[in-house]
């Protein structure tokens, strides 16, 4: 019998994050203490948004209604990096970068763990920015799932290519 595997990669459903930050925008847009504050979420690059507003509170305020946004649409916060507010003229910012990728630290640390703490015939490979977990039994592969999800990472992990 050939081998299971699955690989461990960290990315962004891009589609899901806009639906998220077009929601958002459409409720600052009609939301009331958001009036006149000149609130606006929007696209800075591929991963990049920035928020703008008159006031330090409305801008935070816009940060947390877009990440209630995101995770309604299962993206996990922990994909998103933000920034402290900063005063731009007479407007203060945020801006803030989805992660994606697993870097090889990161690579290392979860391999680690899998050897460690997993089934003892998992064996994990760095393929660039993901990792591909193999093993002869399916049982293990989706116990190596259950303690990836029961671990406190600092980055989010999706599970791909599972065979």
């Amino acid at each position: 019998m050939a081998d299971s595997s699955f690989d461990i990669v960290s990315k962004v459903d891009r589609q899901e994050a806009d639906n998220a930050l077009q929601q958002a925008a459409k409720e600052l847009v009609t939301r009331f203490d958001f009036k006149g504050t000149d609130t606006v979420i929007e696209w800075k690059g591929e991963l990049g948004i920035e928020i703008t507003s008159a006031t330090e509170d409305r801008v935070k305020a816009a940060l947390e209604v877009f990440r209630e946004k995101l995770v309604k649409r299962g993206v996990s916060l922990k994909a998103l990096k933000a920034d402290e507010p900063r005063i731009s003229g007479k407007e203060y910012k945020i801006n803030a970068e989805f992660k994606a990728g697993i870097n090889q630290e990161q690579a290392k640390k979860i391999g680690k763990l899998i050897r460690d703490e997993g089934p003892k015939n998992v064996k994990s490979q760095i393929m660039g920015e993901e990792l591909r977990v193999t093993s002869k039994s399916r049982d293990d592969l989706q116990e190596v799932q259950k303690l990836l999800a029961d671990a406190d990472l600092d980055f989010a992990v999706q599970y791909t290519n599972y065979r």
